[in-house]
């Protein structure tokens, strides 16, 4: 991937953000990989589930629940590489029908009402996590997992993700026609 920053109007308010963008690079491509790696931790344990349960008859109550905690750390951990790299799923049709001045606005409007949804989400999360560590939360499965754990993840993910649009919008990477 490229420099966070690149392709974006230089200045001095820029060239502040640039450590933090740059970090930001580093964390979001660590947690990348740490979550390719749960992916793929979860692929192993559901196949292993349906091995042992279906040719060697050994039932286990653990298997459902690591592999839904393996994919939302997965998902949440990865959310903040995927906003660096303007991966996620976007709609074309109003860009075609906007001027390109429209069309920036109408993303910068976009970074800003995201930035403050991933915030609250951010937030509520910390306080999950708190609540859970505190109280000893576990699941009411079987297993009885640590709640920690997915809120954890949770935590960290949508906080670096409100981080990356926060850093994206002081950037003013939105008013910046991406190249198709």
């Amino acid at each position: 991937m490229n420099h966070p920053l690149e392709g974006v109007a230089t200045g001095r308010g820029l060239r502040a953000l640039a450590p933090m963008a740059a970090l930001l690079h580093k964390v979001n491509a660590v947690l990348a990989l740490v979550s390719g790696i749960a992916i793929g931790a979860a692929a192993c344990v559901l196949t292993w589930e349906a091995t042992a349960r279906y040719l060697f008859k050994i039932p286990s109550d653990w298997q459902d629940e690591t592999a839904i905690f393996l994919l939302v750390g997965a998902t949440f951990l990865a959310a903040g590489w995927v906003q660096e790299a303007r991966g996620h799923v976007g709609i074309q049709a109003l860009a075609a029908l906007l001027s390109p001045r429209a069309d920036r606005m109408r993303r910068y409007v976009s970074d800003i009402a995201t930035f403050a949804f991933c915030s609250f989400f951010a937030w509520k999360s910390w306080t999950l996590l708190i609540e859970a560590v505190r109280d000893g939360q576990t699941s009411n499965s079987a297993f009885g997992a640590p709640l920690w754990i997915p809120y954890g993840s949770m935590a960290l993910g949508s906080t670096i993700l409100a981080l990356q649009v926060l850093t994206q919008v002081l950037s003013r990477e939105t008013f910046h026609i991406e190249k198709e």
